[in-house]
């Protein structure tokens, strides 16, 4: 899986040029979100590793801002405290969280500024968590 970050105009229809383009290539979008802030929208939505996402999109004249691989892991949602959990266990390893939103699939996406570590902390995070067998 990865994440594109797309750039997109705070303006009606923004979202719907995008989405568009994608849906006419059969690309289909895995979670994700777009925030508006000074103006200015930028998304970022999961996609399949292998999905031409940038090269559909910089034909219709769309921003991609930049294609970053993800990590990803399932958290306990009827326990309180599991992103906090998981963050602190990022953070302690000196990993940065850029982005964190979840999945169609309840799984929490994260991109970091240090993917190997980052995939290694998850693994460990998710072995060690109470409740997790093995």
């Amino acid at each position: 899986m990865k994440d594109v970050e797309i750039l997109l105009g705070d303006r009606p229809g923004a979202l719907a040029r995008m989405a568009g383009a994608l849906g006419r290539a059969g690309i289909s979008i895995e979670g994700g979100g777009a925030w508006c802030f000074g103006g200015r929208a930028v998304a970022h939505f999961l996609f399949d590793a292998a999905a031409p996402v940038a090269q559909v999109l910089r034909a219709e004249g769309i921003t991609v801002l930049a294609e970053q691989p993800v990590v990803t892991l399932r958290l306990d949602q009827a326990r309180p405290g599991q992103l906090g959990a998981a963050a602190a266990a990022m953070a302690a390893a000196g990993v940065n969280l850029r982005v964190q939103y979840s999945d169609h699939d309840h799984r929490l996406v994260l991109v970091a500024d240090d993917p190997a570590t980052a995939a290694r902390v998850a693994a460990e995070w998710m072995r060690r968590r109470p409740g997790h067998p093995g």
